[in-house]
């Protein structure tokens, strides 16, 4: 079935998502979104989650609208507020617990035209379609203005997860190494296999590794052969892993700073042995691991514009 949508203006949406929670979405948003920012990009980032987290990552809450626009864009059309220059090069359309009402109507939408579906035929279907994609609509009238932009995925919440990867080119799943994190991958698969035929350029960009050390090679070799038998290669893992600093997060949401943020301003502060010596006064500490994780996150935001500058050269020589 043909749909009114033009797919050239969502070329670089990507969709971070994984069907559990807990697993560095959010953070992976931000500071993937604020460093490509920072380096000269036009960043615009989404928080489709009713926990509105992101704002708590980049130190707008008080600025948000708790998902009040952009649940009234999903439901009913038109664009949503943008919060604009929350830092230079980067804007957000904020999430909050009024996209709880959003989902639920798309979820009941979708399911009434699924169960019409025998008697009503094509409209039903075409409305179920449109239920999906509600997003990319949306997205189609404002993601032109950017190269790139940035989908925070709620976990477990299918109408908006299903318009996520309806309305991106491309998926990322940061992925823990147990079990239900891994379960959560394959949850992610079958999302994306269920709008293939509205999306059927959507592509898994790969999945990161996150909350772990760098040291745990045989934990890695083992989510790596996990990966390889679902996917039939280990391709679609990034080399590089973002490791556990739960010090790192916690200092980076009370400050409203991103991680390479927070390492730059730590950075400014005293010396130790200034301190001891008398020649300056102690001021605001932080984590030890702040630099840390500030460069794994570079790595990754590196590796998300190698692959996505990859994929579109191989579109063009296709």
């Amino acid at each position: 079935m043909k749909h009114d949508l033009d797919r050239g203006a969502l070329s670089r949406v990507i969709a971070v998502i994984n069907g559990k929670g807990g697993v560095f979405k959010t953070s992976l948003v931000a500071n993937v979104g604020g460093l490509l920012a920072e380096g000269g990009s036009r960043v615009l980032l989404i928080d489709l989650d009713p926990q509105g987290n992101l704002a708590e990552d980049l130190g707008y809450a008080d600025q948000g609208d708790g998902g009040r626009t952009l649940a009234a864009s999903l439901c009913f059309g038109g664009t949503p507020d943008l919060l604009l220059g929350v830092r230079p090069n980067l804007d957000v359309i904020a999430g909050g617990p009024h996209l709880d009402d959003a989902a639920a109507f798309l979820g009941a939408k979708a399911q009434k035209d699924r169960d019409a579906a025998a008697f009503l035929g094509a409209k039903a279907q075409k409305d179920r379609d449109a239920a999906q994609l509600a997003l990319a609509k949306l997205l189609a009238e404002v993601a032109g203005e950017y190269d790139l932009v940035l989908l925070d995925c709620p976990p477990g919440n299918e109408p908006l997860q299903a318009a996520a990867v309806a309305a991106a080119r491309y998926a990322v799943v940061p992925l823990k190494t147990d079990m239900s994190s891994r379960k959560g991958v394959a949850a992610v698969a079958a999302r994306m296999d269920s709008v293939v035929g509205l999306n059927p350029s959507l592509d898994l960009l790969g999945v990161v590794l996150v909350g772990t050390g760098t040291n745990s090679k045989q934990v890695h070799k083992v989510t790596r052969d996990h990966l390889t038998a679902d996917f039939g290669t280990d391709e679609v893992l990034f080399p590089m892993t973002i490791r556990h600093a739960e010090a790192t997060a916690q200092a980076c949401r009370e400050r409203g700073l991103l991680a390479h943020e927070l390492e730059r301003e730590l950075s400014k502060g005293p010396k130790w042995w200034e301190v001891l010596r008398g020649e300056a006064k102690a001021g605001n500490t932080g984590p030890k691991s702040a630099s840390s994780v500030a460069e794994d996150l570079h790595a990754v935001a590196m590796e998300v514009t190698r692959r996505i500058a990859v994929a579109e050269s191989q579109e063009v020589n296709a």
